[in-house]
């Protein structure tokens, strides 16, 4: 008998008759006829009686379908039904009782959600005991490692393996790292596309592996220096002339001289650059001439001449998710001037349909706009970028030298001009003489080797090579490159270079910016008592050789417009 407590109870029992069923009839061979159980049958093996086994299954089938209607009715809470089942016909009762003998199944999604719905609330969940390596939505936020290839200025690409949370000032300094470059906090990743002959330099919060993404296959990353990445915000006066920046407010007042750079960080106040830009226009090589105005909003430009109402200003550009690049390729698409720029999507790749050609009417009008459009998008982001190597440098020691080995550091300063020698502690004197100690192979005379010919570290000879040793010699490189080269890394007052004159092959030529403006000053030879000396003022300043020359420039203007401050740089990766 049945004992019908539970599920569990009934679907045993119905197992058992099930499985005895099964090996009666693979016993006897029963067949059955279509016309009935009453009828009779017809026996294969006549030591089973199949009848009287039929009728005691079937008693037992109405007991286990009682029980698991009863169980079913429990589960769901006395809202389930029972199903409804019709009496049996006298004609054929076994038929129908073997109907009603098959097994009701429980769906377990139904009963793991009663499970529960009846746990105590008391009992606690069971905790995460990794929480750091999955986010909220239990996915790994494992920055994956990703390829960037990244090229110099003479061709050659390095590739490295970064994080996709690295941010371009990380690159920077890998780079600078690996090429045993000195970190002055000037380098820079540009974004370099070569068909559509856009170029511009990635600030140092941006995430490279996102700027890659965005960028087209011919695109490429390079490495190179900028020295006004963040020039405006030493001398701002220079960046932003009185006559383009006015009060979004007020249509004719200017912003204070002392608040130029306050506004433009504040988001509270809006600073607003106004003039003349021309514009292609969609589809055709004509330029038009429009009154434009940059907001944080975006870039709108007057329908109206320069009228500032609403109802005059169409949007030409938002902020938000557009970048502002330099255009490369000289005068092209047949523009007015060589002061062009462009606004380019982000997301657009090579689709010149959605660029935005823009030229201005001088190269500080350029580089206004292009500032501001930087300030004006990313804001206080730009002045904390600038404040970590400025906070770097505030926390060393007006007199700390780089990082040295161990060796090195047990190293003191001494002085042997007297009898006995003394360790200098003064570091002002002690920096004093380890220039002094450096520029003594200048002051020695002339030394002879074994064979007696002139040693290759002769002066005479080794000054008229020396300097093709440092950052700052370029070689025969024409006066377009010079100047490509100046305009690449930031047109800052200071930046120079030299390399070999054209017209005179004995002769040098400084290449100097100021006031964002190239000049190009050449270095002539002259000799005396049979010395070799080299001069940009016609003999009256002489030097043995560039070296000298560079070094009494960075310290004294001399006949330059200004002193040389910042080297023109091309790296080798």
């Amino acid at each position: 008998m049945l004992d019908g407590s539970g599920p569990q109870c009934a679907s045993g029992n119905i197992f058992n008759v099930e499985l005895q069923l099964i090996k009666v009839a693979t016993q006897s061979s029963v067949a059955f006829s279509p016309k009935g159980v009453g009828q009779k049958v017809k026996m294969l093996n006549d030591d089973v009686d199949l009848e009287q086994l039929v009728n005691d299954m079937n008693s037992s089938m109405e007991s286990v379908y009682s029980t698991q209607a009863d169980t079913a009715l429990l589960l769901n809470n006395g809202h389930a039904h029972r199903r409804h089942t019709p009496p049996l016909p006298s004609s054929s009762p076994s038929r129908e009782r073997l109907r009603q003998s098959q097994p009701m199944h429980i769906q377990a999604v139904r009963c793991l959600q009663e499970e529960q719905h009846l746990r105590p609330a008391s009992l606690p969940a069971i905790p995460n005991p990794f929480p750091e390596l999955c986010s909220p939505a239990g996915s790994p936020v494992l920055s994956p490692i990703q390829i960037v290839k990244v090229w110099s200025e003479d061709g050659a690409g390095k590739v490295v393996e970064i994080p996709a949370d690295m941010t371009a000032r990380d690159v920077c300094q890998l780079l600078v790292y690996k090429s045993h470059c000195v970190d002055d906090n000037a380098w820079t990743l540009v974004e370099h596309h070569p068909i559509l002959g856009l170029e511009r330099c990635l600030e140092d919060h941006e995430l490279v592996v996102q700027v890659q993404a965005s960028m087209s296959s011919d695109s490429k990353f390079l490495f190179r220096k900028n020295y006004a990445k963040y020039e405006f915000f030493r001398n701002p006066l220079n960046f932003f002339p009185e006559q383009m920046v006015a009060w979004c407010q007020e249509s004719d007042g200017s912003i204070p001289q002392s608040q130029l750079l306050q506004n433009f960080l504040n988001s509270s106040s809006c600073p607003e650059i106004q003039g003349y830009l021309c514009l292609k226009e969609p589809g055709r090589r004509s330029w038009k001439k429009l009154y434009m105005f940059l907001r944080r909003s975006g870039l709108y430009y007057s329908t109206k001449g320069t009228s500032k109402e609403p109802r005059h200003l169409q949007l030409l550009s938002d902020l938000e998710d557009s970048n502002i690049f330099t255009i490369i390729t000289g005068r092209k698409h047949n523009a007015p001037t060589d002061y062009q720029f462009c606004i380019k999507p982000s997301k657009a790749r090579s689709d010149c349909k959605e660029l935005k050609m823009l030229c201005a009417e001088d190269e500080q009008s350029r580089t206004c706009w292009m500032t501001a459009f930087r300030l004006l998008k990313y804001g206080i982001v730009l002045y904390q970028s600038y404040n970590v190597p400025q906070q770097r440098k505030s926390n060393l020691s007006p007199f700390s030298a780089p990082v040295r080995s161990v060796s090195e550091n047990s190293l003191v300063a001494m002085d042997f001009s007297g009898r006995t020698g003394r360790v200098i502690d003064n570091p002002v004197e002690a920096q004093s003489a380890a220039l002094e100690e450096g520029q003594t192979w200048r002051k020695r005379s002339q030394r002879m080797n074994v064979l007696g010919s002139p040693s290759p570290l002769h002066p005479s000879s080794l000054s008229t090579v020396i300097h093709r040793t440092q950052v700052w010699f370029h070689g025969r490189i024409m006066r377009e490159e010079a100047h490509k080269m100046i305009i690449q890394q930031g047109q800052v007052d200071g930046l120079f270079l030299l390399r070999d004159s054209q017209s005179n092959p004995k002769a040098f030529v400084l290449t100097l910016c100021h006031h964002q403006k190239i000049k190009h000053f050449q270095i002539l030879p002259c000799e005396e008592d049979g010395q070799v000396f080299f001069s940009l003022d016609d003999g009256a300043t002489k030097f043995t050789d560039l070296i000298h020359l560079v070094e009494f420039y960075q310290l004294n203007r001399g006949v330059l417009p200004c002193k040389l401050k910042h080297p023109c740089t091309a790296v080798a990766l």
